[in-house]
């Protein structure tokens, strides 16, 4: 994960909550008022975003004491401490919604996305997010497949070339786009892998006389089309499913040798797991 991008998520949602001062706190608590609080779980998961709660706290009270307990990716259940915090009471409010807003979401994502890598167990197959991701919080969200036991897609436009079905309309075709990708990436330059997506098995016949690319994915392919496409590429790209695919559905899909499923539901359909921030004695 990129510090510098954290560091500044975090100064912006502090900024973002705070504003001026949090006058509640201000107004009811001493300055030099110091006191504990303890992360402790409601509902059971897959518990994410533990170091980055450190880095809110941190940021706020460089000299604060926080006592991990428990790691990212440990599955947790109502009871558990994932870990105590002590310091100025003024930190401790200030940090509260948001290390709760970022551990309850990373949890969750991170909860449902080992439910999806828990079916394709015993198989190469490889869950992946997508960019469908809250804004500011990409990188937060992608962290937490990665907890859960996915994988992660690109992180933006900048790091992959994905050729979708309205890049290749408006490229003129499947050969006009390839051939202009290649040329772009020759003139700047840049080292970067392509991939393209097909919508029927003419597509994928185009992709494969044409070439030049890295991952093909097969979008709304039924199970029998997608096995019968993998049979031809054979290895030679790599293969990727993607749409309407469903937790029912996924290792059916996995089952015909594909090498990636992306699952945009991993991020952007997602219930948030239930925790809480308290003060202790």
């Amino acid at each position: 994960m990129n510090k510098h991008l954290l560091k500044e998520f975090i100064e912006n949602a502090i900024r973002e909550d705070v504003g001026d001062g949090d006058h509640s706190t201000l107004a009811s608590i001493p300055e030099n008022a110091t006191g504990k609080v303890q992360l402790l779980v409601k509902e059971a998961g897959i518990l994410a975003g533990v170091d980055i709660a450190a880095d809110v706290f941190r940021l706020l009270q460089p000299d604060i004491v926080f006592e991990k307990f428990l790691e990212d990716g440990t599955r947790i259940k109502p009871g558990d401490i994932a870990f105590k915090v002590e310091g100025r009471v003024h930190t401790l409010l200030e940090a509260e919604r948001l290390v709760l807003n970022i551990m309850q979401r990373m949890s969750g994502i991170a909860t449902a996305t080992s439910v999806y890598a828990d079916k394709l167990a015993g198989l190469h197959t490889k869950v992946l997010d997508t960019r469908k991701t809250t804004p500011g919080m990409r990188m937060l969200e992608k962290e937490a497949v990665r907890i859960g036991g996915g994988t992660n897609h690109r992180m933006g436009l900048y790091d992959m070339i994905m050729l979708k079905d309205n890049h290749i309309d408006f490229a003129g075709g499947i050969e006009k786009a390839i051939k202009a990708v290649q040329d772009y990436l020759k003139n700047k330059g840049k080292d970067l892998k392509i991939e393209i997506e097909v919508r029927n098995m003419d597509e994928l016949k185009e992709v494969l006389r044409v070439g030049g690319v890295h991952r093909i994915m097969l979008d709304n392919f039924d199970i029998p089309t997608t096995r019968a496409a993998v049979e031809m590429i054979a290895g030679r790209y790599e293969t990727e499913s993607s749409g309407g695919i469903t937790l029912d559905t996924l290792r059916d899909y996995a089952e015909t040798g594909v090498d990636f499923i992306s699952v945009g539901a991993l991020t952007h359909h997602i219930r948030s797991l239930d925790l809480s921030l308290k003060a202790i004695n």
